[in-house]
């Protein structure tokens, strides 16, 4: 009997006995994730009580529980923050803070927000579900393309809720983990997986003919849309993908979406998808060029690491000219000449390196690479005045700085800022005036003021981000404000570096 005949058989048997859990509508979170898990039903709250009548309700959690929301990757011993940073905050309001973060932002900004996500904290005290701000903090990882970050994040948590899963196992897709996560799926019945992921997953462990009924059971129930029943079909049988005509774009394709595109031999382009896509194109499997653009995407926000991004620039010479190729070149070159040692070969080698990271924006990465060892090799001329902006871009400012004669007013108030003392410096225009008095206690305004008094401290750092990143985009005021929240909140090391890249980085307007 053919799929299709069985069909009629399959459908009855499941109408008959409802629909299952897997065939309802998915849950919501950011917009590019994949349909993967069905909607459970509603939670049961844990148990109150109030002792006192008006008092707060104390929430009642059996022993040995795990609360999500305090899980974290980087321990208070490594971050520097206090355990109970959201003090009583609310859950709700601290997730909606994270989740509009921006993410073109100074590269200083970017780590601190980073190790927020990533931090052990104890959960804010202020009330609100559990859970809510864990997703929150893997929604903005994704965002930013730190995949390998939100992974371990949410394997630490255990990705058993359907919410948990479902990112879970979008990062898998797109790290090449496919058949990991659809076993996961297959060994939790606590997750119900939608039409469209099941059929995937059959199809992945080789169950093709299930694969096929499933489909067109889905189909039949409407739980499997038009445009889903053509990429599926194609994915299930290579030959209806060679002979009919291409696919239309998607126009918000899932990662699902993404790797069943890319089986077809019809891939989509990273290049205009979020940031976490560019991940995909890190495998070994890319080609040299999609996984230079995809490493520059992801150093840029601070996803990779610089030893990473110069792992691949160096993977071999470039074979053409322009563009991109010319920025690999000139890198190529430069690296060459610091493992030569010469200064001479460095000299000449600088100057065209440097402009082809300011095109990029990938500045503070090639500072991180070379800028203490630029600094030990005590270059004269315009090649040291160069070195030496590079080196404070780096992670030892300070002692790049203190190390320094400064020729000029300007080179004088960048060491001003590497030392966090600006006293007496003269005046360079309305930027540094803002970071003058950024350094010197300003008003904070009541709202930051209040998050202080009220102990709120993780969200105060929030809003020092936020204003860090206006004033990046022209707005002096919030230089001043953002600088002096975060000088106020203990993160003076933040605080000089933003100010340094603020002075050094054309990341203005």
């Amino acid at each position: 009997m053919s799929t299709r005949a069985r069909v009629p058989l399959l459908l009855a048997a499941v109408l008959a006995a409802g629909a299952p859990a897997w065939a309802e509508r998915p849950l919501s979170a950011i917009d590019w994730l994949s349909d993967s898990v069905a909607a459970p039903g509603p939670r049961k709250p844990p148990a109150t009580i109030s002792p006192v009548p008006g008092a707060e309700p104390i929430t009642v959690v059996p022993l040995g529980t795990t609360v999500i929301d305090a899980v974290g990757l980087l321990p208070a011993q490594v971050t520097g923050l206090p355990r109970d940073l959201w003090g009583p905050g609310e859950t709700q309001t601290i997730a909606r803070a994270i989740r509009a973060e921006r993410v073109d932002t100074l590269p200083a900004v970017q780590e601190l927000l980073v190790t927020l996500l990533l931090a052990e904290l104890d959960p804010p005290t202020g009330g609100g579900a559990d859970g809510q701000l864990l997703l929150a903090r893997l929604d903005k990882l994704l965002d930013l393309g730190a995949l390998d970050q939100a992974q371990a994040l949410v394997e630490r948590a255990g990705p058993t809720a359907p919410s948990l899963f479902r990112r879970w196992f979008d990062i898998s897709l797109l790290t090449g983990q496919e058949d990991r996560a659809c076993s996961a799926m297959r060994a939790n019945p606590g997750i119900a997986p939608t039409f469209p992921v099941r059929i995937f997953c059959l199809a992945r462990g080789g169950d093709w003919n299930a694969a096929a009924l499933t489909l067109e059971t889905g189909l039949a129930l409407g739980f499997v849309k038009p445009e889903e029943d053509a990429l599926l079909a194609r994915f299930l049988d290579p030959a209806l993908a060679e002979e009919g005509d291409a696919l239309p774009l998607p126009t918000r394709p899932s990662p699902l979406i993404f790797r069943m595109r890319e089986a077809i031999g019809e891939p989509l382009s990273t290049t205009t998808l979020p940031v976490a896509f560019a991940r995909a194109d890190m495998r070994s499997t890319a080609g040299w060029k999609a996984r230079i653009e995809a490493a520059e995407r992801l150093a840029r926000t601070g996803a990779l690491a610089p030893n990473e991004l110069l792992g691949v620039w160096t993977e071999r010479k470039p074979a053409a000219s322009g563009g991109l190729w010319d920025r690999v070149a000139a890198l190529q070159a430069f690296d060459l000449a610091i493992l030569s040692g010469g200064p001479e070969a460095v000299t000449d080698t600088l100057d065209t390196a440097w402009t082809a990271m300011v095109s990029a924006e990938l500045e503070v990465p090639f500072a991180q690479l070379y800028g203490p060892r630029l600094a030990r090799m005590k270059l004269g001329g315009p090649a040291g005045a160069l070195a030496f902006r590079i080196g404070l871009l780096s992670d030892e400012y300070e002692d790049i700085a203190r190390s320094r004669e400064p020729q000029t007013n300007e080179e004088a108030f960048l060491v001003g800022i590497a030392r966090g003392d600006l006293q007496g410096l003269p005046p360079l225009g309305s930027l540094a005036a803002a970071l003058q008095d950024g350094f010197d206690q300003p008003a904070l305004g009541s709202g930051p003021s209040r998050l202080i008094e009220e102990k709120r401290l993780g969200e105060a750092i929030l809003a020092a981000i936020d204003l860090v990143t206006d004033g990046a985009q022209g707005d002096i005021l919030d230089v001043t404000r953002g600088l002096g929240l975060l000088r106020q909140l203990g993160l003076e090391d933040v605080a000089r570096q933003s100010a340094l890249q603020l002075m050094l980085l054309e990341r203005r307007g």
